[in-house]
Parts: C-alpha cells; sequence; structure tokens
C-alpha cells in the first residue's frame, strides 16, 4: 500500500456554475487593472472568495493499492505463418517473450493466438478483443510475432494511439519468393452463349511471360499467355444455365514458398436469356400441334415452327397469288442463321427436296459444334427418305431396320434410363400405350426407354460437343392427349430438353464437390453399377483417395477432412470437379512473402517499432520499462509503458475553505467594497 495526499475540488454548485462566478471575477479583476478603481479590487476579492468557496477545496489523504499495467502477446497462427521455417522462429519467439514478460510482477501478460482458419490474418482485432475489458490508462503495449502480413489494421491519424505502443517481432525470409495468380474482377453472372471477361493477374519475382491454363466446368483448360504483373482480361464463353466454375492455374515458378497460390477459381452465374427452337414438321399430323403448344407454353422459348405442307416435286395448279403458303427458307435457316438456334426438332421429316444435303452437312456440323438436335421419327425415317441416309447420319445414336411395328405396346424404362437424370424421376409411373414404332439399332449413346421387345425407344446420345436426342415413334402425343391414362409428355420433354442444354442438375454423368470448412462432401452420378476410384487434390497438390458409398444405384457420396482454404479438384472416371474452400482469393495466399513494410507505419503511429527476427527466432530485442510519454522503441528495443495506474483503498477528506469562513470573509469584503462606493 501507498499512502498519498491530493488536492481535491468539487464544486458545490456544479462546474458550470463555479466556471461563471470564476468569469465574473476575472472581469472584476480586470476592471481594477483598467481603472485603478478601490471599490473594483475589492469587488475581485470577495468574487475571488466566492469561487473559492463554491470550488469546495480540500486535502484528500489515500491509501493506494498499485496495479499492474496490461501488455498483449498475439501470436499469428494463420496459414502464412506454416510456409518455411516461420512457424518454429514464431513459436521460440513467443515462449522466450512470454517468460521475460511475466517474469515482472508490476505487468500483467495476455496472450492470444489468432485463429488460423480465418480469410486473413487479423491480429488488431485480436488485440482489442482482448484489451475490451481494460481501462486505457492500465495498458502498457502489445507485441505481435508474425510475418508481417497483418491484413486488418486500421489506418486512422489515431487509431490504436490508446492501445500503443503496438510492436511487431516478424519472422520468416525476406528474399524468398512466390508466383501467385490471382482473379482481379470476374462478372457475377452472364448470359449463356456470350462471352464474360475474366480479368486475372500473375505475379512473379522474375517478371517476363506466363503461361496459364485455363478451365471452365472441369472441361479440357486452353493455355493463355500473360505478362507477369500486368491485368489481363480473358474472354470466357458462358456455356451453360447455373453455376459455371472457371479455374485458373499457373505452374510452378523458380522459387515457390506454397502452390496453394498457383491455382484460384470464380463461379459465374449463367442466365438463358431465351430459348430458341427451331420446329420442322415433315407433314401435317397430330403431334404437330402438341409439339407447338407444348413450346409456346414456356414464355422462355422463342420458337420457329414450319410444317411442309407441298413438297417440290407436288404438282399444284392454284395460282400463286391465291397461296396462303410461303417459300421455305432453306438458305436462311440452315445456312446464314442455323448457329442462332439453340434446339432443332425434326417431328416426322422426310427427304423430300426441301432441306438439301449440303444444308444436312451443315446440321451435322451444327451439332458437333455445341448444337442440339431432337427427332421425334415417324414412317418415312423407315424408308428410303430417313434422315438416316443422309449426311445427318454421322451425328445419329440409332438407324432404323426399316421395319415399322404397329400394335398397342406400353413404353418402358431401361436399367440404363432408371440411372439417367433425365429420365430417374419418372420410374414408378404408370403409363398409356403407343400404336406404332419405328423399329432401330442402337449404335450409341443411352437407350432411356425400350418399346416392343425391348427394342430402343428413346435414345440420347453426346456427339462432340452437341448433344442428340431420337424418339422412335411418332405417337408421344397419346401421353398429351391422355388417352389411356396418358403419360409424362410434357415432363420428358422439358427435362430432355434441359439436358441437351446441359443443365447441370440434369447430367447423367456427373461429379459434384462441396468444400465447406474442415469436410469436403463428393457425389458422383453415373450409369455404372460401381463408381471409379476417386481422387481428391488439396491447394498444396496433397492427393487424397476417399472411399466411395452407395447411395442409390448410380448414385455415390463420399467424404474427406480438410484444412486448408483454396481451391480443391476431385477426379474420378475422367469426370473433374473443383470447389472453393472459403474465398475465391483468399487473402492469407494473395502475398506470401515475409514483410516489415505493411506493420512498419502503424506500429510507428503508435509509438511502436517493427523488429526482424533470424531464422531461428532467439535474436530478440531488449524489453524496457519506460514512462507513459516517452519514446518506446530504440534500434535494439522495445518499450512498454508503466502507466501508475492504482485502486483506492481508503481516503479521508479534509475542507481547506469551511463555510463559516468563506462567509465571513465574504461579508467583510462586501462591507468594504460598501464603504469605499459610499465615500
Amino acid at each position: 500500500m501507498i499512502d498519498a495526499t491530493r488536492l481535491s475540488f468539487e464544486p458545490f454548485l456544479g462546474w458550470p456554475v463555479f466556471w461563471l462566478v470564476v468569469a465574473v471575477a476575472v472581469l472584476a479583476w480586470a476592471g481594477y487593472v483598467v481603472l485603478r478603481g478601490r471599490a473594483a479590487l475589492t469587488r475581485g476579492l470577495a468574487l475571488t472568495v466566492l469561487a473559492a468557496a463554491l470550488s469546495n477545496p480540500s486535502l484528500v489523504e489515500e491509501e493506494r493499492e498499485p496495479l499492474p499495467s496490461v501488455a498483449a502477446l498475439i501470436l499469428d497462427r494463420s496459414e502464412s505463418m506454416q510456409f518455411g521455417d516461420r512457424a518454429s522462429a514464431a513459436n521460440a519467439a513467443f515462449t522466450a517473450l512470454k517468460s521475460k514478460l511475466e517474469a515482472d510482477s508490476s505487468l500483467e501478460v495476455r496472450v492470444l493466438e489468432s485463429d488460423p482458419h480465418d480469410d486473413g490474418t487479423h491480429l488488431y482485432g485480436a488485440l482489442e478483443g482482448l484489451m475490451a475489458d481494460v481501462p486505457r490508462d492500465r495498458i502498457a503495449g502489445a507485441i505481435f510475432v508474425t510475418d508481417g502480413q497483418v491484413h486488418d489494421l486500421p489506418t486512422g491519424a489515431d487509431k490504436g494511439s490508446a492501445i500503443g505502443p503496438v510492436h511487431g517481432l516478424v519472422v520468416g525470409d525476406p528474399d524468398r519468393g512466390d508466383r501467385r495468380v490471382q482473379i482481379v474482377d470476374a462478372p457475377n453472372f452472364g448470359i449463356v452463349g456470350e462471352t464474360a471477361n475474366l480479368v486475372v493477374r500473375v505475379d512473379d519475382p522474375d517478371g517476363g511471360e506466363v503461361e496459364l491454363s485455363v478451365s471452365l466446368n472441369g472441361g479440357q483448360a486452353e493455355r493463355v499467355k500473360v505478362k507477369a504483373g500486368e491485368d489481363t482480361p480473358l474472354p470466357i464463353e458462358i456455356e451453360r444455365r447455373g453455376e459455371n466454375v472457371i479455374v485458373v492455374e499457373v505452374p510452378p515458378g523458380r522459387e515457390e514458398l506454397t502452390l496453394a497460390n498457383n491455382r484460384t477459381a470464380s463461379t459465374l452465374a449463367g442466365v438463358r436469356d431465351r430459348l430458341r427452337v427451331l420446329l420442322v414438321t415433315g407433314k401435317p399430323n397430330q403431334a404437330g400441334r402438341v409439339w407447338r403448344d407444348l413450346l409456346k407454353s414456356d414464355p422462355s422459348v422463342d420458337l420457329v415452327h414450319f410444317t411442309i405442307l407441298r413438297p417440290p416435286y407436288k404438282t399444284d395448279y392454284t395460282p400463286t397469288d391465291e397461296l396462303a403458303l410461303i417459300a421455305f427458307p432453306t438458305e436462311e435457316l440452315f445456312e446464314d442463321k442455323l448457329k442462332d438456334f439453340d434446339l432443332i426438332i425434326f417431328d416426322q421429316y422426310e427427304r423430300r427436296g426441301v432441306i438439301t444435303q449440303s444444308y444436312l452437312a451443315n446440321m451435322a456440323r451444327y451439332v458437333t459444334d455445341g448444337g442440339a438436335l431432337l427427332i421425334a421419327a415417324g414412317e418415312p425415317f423407315a424408308g428410303p427418305g430417313s434422315l438416316a441416309r443422309s449426311p445427318l447420319a454421322a451425328v445419329l445414336p440409332a438407324s432404323p431396320t426399316g421395319r415399322i411395328r404397329t400394335g398397342e405396346f406400353i413404353p418402358e424404362l431401361t436399367e440404363v434410363g432408371k440411372r439417367h437424370a433425365v429420365t430417374a424421376p419418372l420410374d414408378g409411373q404408370k403409363w398409356g400405350g403407343w400404336m406404332r414404332y419405328i423399329e432401330a439399332t442402337a449404335q450409341a449413346g443411352d437407350v432411356l426407354m425400350s418399346g416392343p421387345d425391348d427394342k430402343p425407344l428413346f435414345i440420347v446420345d453426346r456427339v462432340d460437343k452437341g448433344r442428340v436426342g431420337m424418339l422412335m415413334s411418332d405417337q408421344i402425343w397419346l401421353w398429351a392427349r391422355g388417352h389411356d391414362g396418358g403419360g409424362p409428355f410434357s415432363e420428358l420433354i422439358r427435362r430432355t430438353v434441359h439436358w441437351m442444354m446441359k443443365e447441370p442438375e440434369l447430367e447423367e454423368r456427373r461429379l459434384s464437390l462441396v468444400a465447406e470448412g474442415d469436410t469436403a462432401k463428393m457425389e458422383l452420378r453415373t450409369l455404372l453399377d460401381t463408381a471409379p476410384p476417386l481422387q481428391l487434390e488439396t491447394p498444396e497438390g496433397r492427393i487424397l483417395e476417399p472411399i466411395w458409398r452407395e447411395k442409390a444405384p448410380g448414385i455415390f457420396t463420399a467424404e474427406a477432412p480438410i484444412d486448408q482454404l483454396g481451391l480443391y479438384r476431385a477426379e474420378a472416371g475422367g469426370l473433374e470437379a473443383v470447389a472453393l474452400n472459403g474465398p475465391a482469393n483468399p487473402k492469407e495466399y494473395a502475398d506470401l512473402q515475409s514483410s516489415t513494410e505493411i506493420m512498419a507505419p502503424f506500429a510507428k503511429q503508435t509509438g511502436g517499432a517493427v523488429f526482424r527476427l533470424n531464422a531461428a527466432g532467439t535474436d530478440l530485442p531488449d524489453i524496457r520499462r519506460v514512462s507513459a510519454r516517452g519514446a518506446a522503441a530504440g534500434s535494439n528495443w522495445l518499450g512498454l509503458r508503466e502507466r501508475g495506474a492504482y485502486a483506492v483503498r481508503s481516503s479521508t477528506s479534509q475542507p481547506l475553505l469551511p463555510g463559516i469562513l468563506a462567509a465571513g470573509l465574504l461579508v467583510i469584503l462586501l462591507i468594504l467594497a460598501w464603504r469605499r462606493e459610499g465615500q
């Protein structure tokens, strides 16, 4: 305990009244000085006595208990500290500092380690939380043990000074370089089929040109050369609706602290503006209106529908000006604007000279380049005018046998159809019968529905970049009309069209990956009975091999523990999926260089300093206790302030100007002032 005496003022009428009286007294003294009036002297004295009496001066004797100053010691545990010898050097410095500080009995030491799972190094936020309950007049300062990459330092002129001085002890080799790639700017969404600009940047200590690898949705990567240190726009064609994952990779450089920042990704939402459909009906038939009604009922579909009423070879003597028909615009549709359509449907079409062989060859190229073709086969498909006897046959998954089978049969899902994303939800439903089947042999693709004698009825196939569907019957309209209980006409066609438009949720062979927190979850949809081996690549390039578990026929799931932020990649059976754990460009990997430059301005602002430690973390600066207002850092020492805080355990107070004495003096002075003025 310490005995101390101090002078105390506690105005009777509050500080505002006291200062008002002081101001009046000052004016009275000013009048005396200027006018040299004797009455002014007594008035000034009277007001001075009044002010002194109102201030209630007293002599206070206290018994004080000294309180220790509080210092914070914070260790950086972020992911960037795991490279090289940073963690071991930081641990050594932290342990030594803690021992030195705790040896000072006048100092209360609070220690904290930052959250290793944060997106970035948030040491100042940790410091504020650690000192939240400490009065500012007890804070001695703070010491950060870090690699210098701190992401939450305040920039205000006085920010941090109340908690200061803040010192930094920086570990890590400042000469180690690191190549990294980052996405500077990426749109959130874009129109399917159009191009979006992605802006990337590669930082490399060696500079020069660097080759990037850019892939979309796990597809084949494209190679692009960019200049290091510059923002480079990359055009990306949006290929499907929904989530599109763009992965950008750069090969290892001459110097690498980690490969985790050599790969980054961005997610872009694809939005389909309008679905442009060309429907060509070979001749008037019962299904024509059904197809038209289905497509026109969707406001997002732009439909162009042509029905061929009179082939070129048919003789018709009706005058041209009396015909309510237009010439079939074959050149415009199948030459000039073919690529403008997202989907082409042939309903019972027969080659009769309307669409020439060269146009059909154009259509085959349209499919391989990414277009979609759906054929509803009728009787002509089995004859000499079949599309299977044209250049279009190169992209068709089935060919007719030439036989047309009549008589009622009920379409059924095949084993593949029960697993395929297009038709699996239709399993278990009761369907009505059809009356005609165009017998065919499947040559490629997946047979989803079967007709009489388990012959292929509905076949889908991928052809290069495009997709094809074939329905070997012209009787699907019976479902739409509700014949014999009907069937899922609209749902089947809608799901088929969405599969042709490459909707992710309808992919029959699909690998998905979700990375959240400390777990990576994978799901595989396949048409096979068993799942191929799975490999999961971490941001650092380490390979994990989780085991599949069968969730349902054709659906397998797996999980794996993960402990890093960044991009993960899964591969199974030729399928790839990528997922981000955390943000697309984690702050921890944006710059891994050990640096004193980031902390130096902030430390100087608070009165502290930044020191670089050796590889072992043993060359610590001296620690000194300094006064509340003195310098707190030198070339080889850092200071923690001695605040001199205390707690009062007991006190006694003795008034210096009792009320009776003050009143007597005031009366005497007023009488003197009255007498002087009376003379």
